[in-house]
Order: C-alpha cells, then sequence, then structure tokens
C-alpha cells in the first residue's frame, strides 16, 4: 500500500455569474413610480367633460391632436404635452395643419367644456374641416 498523501491540484475556473437581484429591485421601483406618476399626467387643458357612454381610445394608439375648449371659450392645441397657451382658431388650425402633415394619421379630438355653447365646439369642427381637410373628428367625454 502506498500510504504517500494524495496530492489535488486546486484548480477553480473563475465563474462568470450576473446578479441581477439589485437590477430587479431597481425594475420594480421604477414600475412603482410610473404606476403612480401615468395617472397624475393629463393630456391637454382641464375642461369639465360631459359625461356618457363611450368607449375609450385603445393604449396601443398613437395620442391624439387634442383640440380643447376652456370654460371661457379660448382654444387650446396639446400633443401629449399640457397647452397652457391660449391659441386663436386660425391659429389652431395652422398647427392642425403642420402637424398632419408629419403625421398624416394622427386623429383629432376635441375636448370641449360642458358649459361652452354649443355653437363654439361645432364652428371648430368646420374649421378643422374645412381648413385643415380633417375628414374625422372625435369629441371627449367622462365615463358616467
Amino acid at each position: 500500500m502506498n500510504s504517500s498523501p494524495i496530492i489535488r491540484k486546486n484548480k477553480r475556473r473563475p465563474m462568470a455569474e450576473i446578479n441581477v437581484v439589485p437590477y430587479i429591485d431597481v425594475m420594480l421601483v421604477l414600475l412603482v413610480i410610473f404606476m403612480i406618476t401615468a395617472p397624475l399626467i393629463t393630456a391637454g387643458v382641464k375642461v369639465d367633460l360631459p359625461e356618457a357612454a363611450a368607449e375609450p381610445i385603445p393604449a396601443d394608439q398613437e395620442p391624439p391632436l387634442i383640440a380643447s375648449i376652456d370654460a371661457s371659450g379660448n382654444y387650446y392645441l396639446s400633443v401629449g404635452d399640457s397647452a397652457d397657451q391660449a391659441l386663436e382658431a386660425h391659429q389652431l388650425v395652422e398647427l392642425v395643419i403642420a402637424h398632419r402633415k408629419v403625421n398624416p394619421n394622427t386623429q383629432i379630438m376635441i375636448n370641449g367644456d360642458k358649459t361652452v355653447a354649443y355653437d363654439k365646439v361645432v364652428q371648430l369642427m368646420v374649421l378643422l374641416q374645412t381648413e385643415a381637410g380633417i375628414e374625422s373628428i372625435g369629441l371627449m367625454t367622462d365615463p358616467e
């Protein structure tokens, strides 16, 4: 019998691993932040919309152009951003035409305060149809 000790060479190869736990933590924190802030972001001007039973716009669609009319009859235009500068009717039409040249399939929505005279909403619709060539215009409402 051979009583000499067996010598083993410790051949450790370096392991290449990525610890993903910290990345998951960061992702969950970002998810919570976006879930909290998303409902706080509103598009357009603050108006008191009429209530009606209607289907919401699908989330996978491109955001529409929102032409707003506030309670005092001022016009605003927003494209996802908040619009806080009142426009004249011809300025709003020019902006819609310019945006439609870049994105011809963008939907146009009218966001009219429920206290605004129906006449103002119809005038805006006619302007957008005749001068900007918009064929389809949607009206925004609050759910019942």
